[in-house]
């Protein structure tokens, strides 16, 4: 098995890698996705969160409301910390559970925004950085998710910087570029990747082979 670190900024194009990996035949093993789950209505963790909170980050069937807890957390790093403590154990409780339910010879890509900022790449055997410059994923954010610009920029003031991503990275994909480049990019790196999860011999590869 080969466990694979997949992050990157938001708006930098990650979600759209995950995709393209699995469709090549990756394990997709996504911490967004299992952030939601642990929170759900009924769950300790949601029970956690509104402890944390208070109700009014509910919403009025009872579940999440997650874009106004998202405006309260990304603006105060201290408050996003205390969220994290909350879930991140969580998330990787259920994460290992999935990861030990692939097939032995699996490429696994674990997708985690947070893997940077909460100094997780060691966890890892390969790590993959989404790149992509910030008037990218500005533009991105607030055109195609619908993000005002003071939310956008608050949002990837929260993370972790661009430079700080690229030091931790094996191999990085750069997706300032149309969907059809990023596409041959990704068909790239996934051979790259199963070479290294039989076994083949070589030296790693610091980057991935479009730069």
């Amino acid at each position: 098995m080969l466990k694979v670190g997949l992050t990157g900024g938001i708006g930098a194009g990650k979600s759209e890698v995950s995709r393209l990996l699995v469709e090549h035949g990756a394990v997709l093993i996504d911490a967004d996705r299992i952030a939601r789950e642990v929170v759900a209505p009924g769950t300790p963790g949601l029970a956690a969160v509104v402890e944390a909170f208070g109700e009014d980050v509910l919403t009025e069937d009872g579940s999440l409301d997650r874009p106004k807890l998202g405006s309260i957390v990304f603006a105060d790093p201290d408050r996003l910390a205390v969220l994290n403590s909350v879930v991140h154990p969580l998330v990787g409780a259920r994460s290992r559970e999935l990861e030990e339910a692939a097939a032995e010879d699996a490429v696994v890509v674990h997708d985690v925004p947070l893997l940077t900022e909460n100094g997780l790449a060691p966890l890892y055997d390969v790590v993959v950085v989404v790149d992509a410059g910030p008037e990218t994923q500005l533009d991105r954010l607030v055109r195609l998710r619908g993000m005002t610009e003071e939310d956008a920029r608050a949002r990837m003031a929260a993370q972790a910087t661009r430079d700080k991503r690229l030091e931790i990275a094996d191999i990085v994909i750069d997706n300032d570029v149309p969907l059809e480049e990023l596409q041959r990019r990704v068909k790239d790196v996934w051979h790259e990747l199963v070479r290294r999860a039989h076994g083949a011999q070589g030296s790693p590869q610091p980057r991935s082979p479009q730069e």
